[in-house]
């Protein structure tokens, strides 16, 4: 069974006996791998602090049947410090590498790593406001994913125009005749915004009033928690942050 070597981001870990922990990574060319990091909890170990969640690292691992063993890992983005001591930051990264995990697998594209990769680095340098760099990100990983929100044409029909209804069951705007009853009406500026965050266009972003970017929020959760089919647990924390 031959050995490999990626970059990748740590997504998640688990303790494993008394002193190994199984990671579950992000990685460049092979996707999400599961892998075992021996002996990583003991204060010996020369490579435990650089496989820790939010960490990216240069992994070389040896395939095995169920799970690889990690041999080597150099560090290549030391984030996780930098986000952990910033709460905002923190609950902001546990809602991307969450995100990160449900969406990917072993077919996971190497788009989907560099996304990742680049909001983290964003988060750990305090570059944007951490709700907005999480939002951006869960916009953006949908599309690659496959459901890119319509913020132009009618979700369900198709139709040009300026829509103005919202609804995440359909895919984003939605002409009159398809909303259903009772739809909320999304504001031009809140629009803008959505645009925005998928284009990465921080000027506009960062400019954003507080009432825009709450608005922002709350649409591209109920839109991402809708199309993963259950609950993004760490996005209740981010809530809470706010």
């Amino acid at each position: 069974m031959p050995s490999y070597r990626d970059e990748a981001v740590i997504l998640r870990t688990h303790k494993l006996g008394e002193a190994d922990r199984i990671l579950t990574m992000l990685s460049r060319g092979h996707g999400k791998i599961r892998a075992v990091a021996k002996g990583v909890r003991r204060t010996s170990s020369k490579f435990g602090a650089r496989l820790e969640p939010f960490m990216v690292a240069d992994v070389q691992l040896y395939q095995g049947r169920s799970l690889d063993i990690v041999q080597q890992a150099e560090s290549l983005g030391s984030y996780g410090a930098d986000i952990a001591v910033h709460y905002d930051r923190f609950t902001s990264a546990s809602a991307m590498v969450e995100t990160a995990d449900r969406l990917s697998d072993a077919e996971a594209t190497p788009e989907q790593y560099l996304l990742l990769v680049g909001g983290l680095r964003a988060l750990s340098r305090g570059d944007h406001a951490p709700r907005s760099i999480l939002d951006s990100y869960l916009l953006r990983v949908m599309a690659l994913s496959g459901w890119a929100p319509s913020f132009t044409d009618c979700a369900r029909c198709g139709r040009a125009g300026a829509h103005t209804t919202f609804v995440a069951q359909m895919g984003g705007l939605v002409c009159a005749d398809c909303a259903p009853a009772g739809s909320a009406q999304v504001r031009a500026g809140t629009l803008d915004l959505l645009r925005a965050l998928m284009a990465g266009e921080w000027t506009v972003i960062d400019g954003a009033s507080a009432a825009e970017t709450a608005a922002a929020s709350g649409l591209i959760a109920a839109y991402a928690q809708w199309h993963l089919e259950r609950g993004i647990r760490s996005l209740e924390h981010v809530e809470g942050s706010r």
